[in-house]
């Protein structure tokens, strides 16, 4: 496949990265050579799951380690906990593209995946998924409504799986921060790598709540585009009520999957100035 404006720029920027540090030319070639082989999307196999590819999984995540390091972002060799895996399979079904064919915003969110890009550059133009839906592959006006209103279901569906284990991932970092205070460290490199950890886990975690409001941006064009191209009597308050119901869930991701900070922090009330004093004046005069 061609490489798209999207992916010349990301080539330009890296080459542009690898000049300025005046280090690290080798790493710079291997994350261009990624690039190029990001021009197909990670396989999938049954129900759209992630298929082992040595080129996703092993070739692009080196390349991507290295790019990282070139732009300042923390990196950390630990291994991953049982939970940070199962956090990231479970975040990758909501950060990929709604329409796993999507090519171009597949291999946006494969580079950043892979940290070839910074993971919040990983961005699925909101506009493809219409073009999708305008594909002979729906035969009836009706079916690309449903379409939009099960997506939208899904995804809310797949928020608190996603944030239970997101929480005990935090959890757990922030018990690493606490022993990583509390006794001696016998390396840097440990030290480094245990807050290079932590930095990955939140960005994941706030990668997340990004992707999904992209995704409700997608479908609501997607909607607009709908009811001037195919209007229906009966299928809008569906959609309408799916996205809602996505909107909420994806408030609690935005909030660092804490239900609780959905509608953010709650500020201090401020006391008025008129009862400044209160209980303090003078006693009424007596006649």
């Amino acid at each position: 496949m061609g490489k798209g404006k999207a992916e010349q720029s990301a080539t330009a920027s890296l080459a542009e990265s690898g000049r300025k540090s005046g280090q690290g030319a080798i790493a710079v070639a291997a994350v261009l050579i990624a690039v190029s082989l990001a021009a197909c999307t990670r396989p999938t196999g049954d129900f759209d799951r992630a298929r082992p590819s040595v080129i996703h999984d092993r070739v692009m995540p080196a390349a991507g380690d290295e790019a990282a390091r070139l732009r300042g972002d923390p990196v950390s060799k630990f291994n991953y906990t049982n939970d940070e895996k199962l956090m990231r399979n479970r975040g990758w079904t909501l950060i990929r593209p709604p329409w796993t064919k999507d090519w171009i915003g597949g291999t946006m969110v494969e580079l950043s995946r892979t940290r070839v890009l910074p993971e919040v550059e990983g961005r699925v133009p909101p506009d493809l998924y219409l073009i999708y839906l305008r594909s002979d592959k729906f035969q009836s006006s009706d079916a690309r409504y449903d379409k939009i209103a099960a997506d939208a279901s899904g995804d809310a569906e797949l928020v608190m799986p996603f944030c239970e284990v997101a929480l005990r991932v935090k959890a757990a970092d922030d018990e690493r921060l606490r022993v990583l205070q509390n006794k001696p460290v016998k390396s840097e490199e440990t030290y480094e790598g245990a807050k290079a950890r932590v930095w990955e886990n939140r960005v994941m975690i706030k990668w997340v709540g990004q992707a999904l409001r992209y995704r409700i941006i997608a479908y609501k064009k997607a909607l607009d585009g709908l009811e001037i191209e195919t209007p229906t009597r009966d299928r809008v308050w569906k959609v309408n009520n799916a996205i809602r119901e996505l909107e909420g869930q994806v408030r609690i991701a935005e909030a660092g999957c804490d239900p609780d900070k959905r509608y953010g922090d709650d500020k201090p009330v401020r006391r008025s100035r008129i009862y400044t004093g209160w209980g303090t004046e003078r006693a009424p005069v007596v006649k």
